[in-house]
């Protein structure tokens, strides 16, 4: 019977491809080898991982060393330098280890300022009297009590003006020896030949002082 041959081929042709799964079309790259299977995709309600990467300054660093110093907020923290003194060292030597420094504060920068446009041009010797006598004014009662109060207080020093000091050639020799001047006076580290100095002027001047003298230093001369 032709046609009840032709149904039951019909029949068993549709119950075998209902029990065939579809195919999964995957990137060749996802099969490892012919005999291991796809990776099964991820369910509709599963999301993949996102591993971002850590910059490799961001990664964790050792502690740092810590040399032993004397503390501070950090607004006036000194350079590891400054507060070393090496005994019978010249002041030479000082301010040659010291020139690659820098303020440690804006008052300490105030310092070296006026070291720089008061004396810049005299002996090692001249400036660091020069420093001394404003670290001696901030500790006299007399004057402003920082070093930036004392070299701005009004009519003492001729270079400022407005408040403010005239630009710096910051990269230049002169203020790098100021700087290291400035530390050496701000940490006490060596005594001028004029103790306990409170004023100067240029030798090329004769005001009418009447203060005790202590010393002439290169085209200066103190008094207290």
């Amino acid at each position: 019977m032709p046609v009840s041959f032709r149904t039951t081929i019909l029949v068993l042709a549709a119950l075998a491809s209902s029990s065939v799964a579809p195919a999964q079309v995957l990137p060749a790259s996802l099969v490892t080898s012919t005999n291991m299977a796809p990776e099964p995709l991820l369910a509709s309600n599963e999301l993949p991982r996102i591993i971002t990467p850590v910059p490799v300054e961001a990664l964790p660093e050792a502690d740092p060393v810590v040399t032993a110093g004397p503390q501070s907020d950090g607004s006036d923290q000194q350079d590891i330098n400054v507060i070393k003194s090496v005994p019978g060292e010249s002041l030479a030597s000082m301010v040659s280890r010291l020139k690659s420094a820098t303020p440690a504060s804006r008052d300490q920068e105030c310092l070296a300022g006026a070291i720089y446009f008061e004396s810049k041009s005299e002996p090692l010797a001249g400036q660091l009297a020069v420093g001394e006598v404003i670290a001696n004014r901030a500790k006299s009662g007399r004057f402003a009590s920082t070093y930036c109060g004392v070299v701005f207080q009004r009519g003492q020093f001729s270079f400022v003006r407005g408040h403010a000091m005239p630009g710096i050639a910051r990269s230049g020799n002169q203020w790098k020896t100021a700087v290291a001047i400035a530390a050496i006076v701000d940490a006490r580290l060596k005594n001028s030949a004029a103790p306990r100095a409170l004023f100067f002027h240029a030798t090329r001047v004769s005001p009418a002082w009447h203060a005790t003298r202590v010393a002439t230093i290169g085209n200066h001369i103190f008094y207290r």
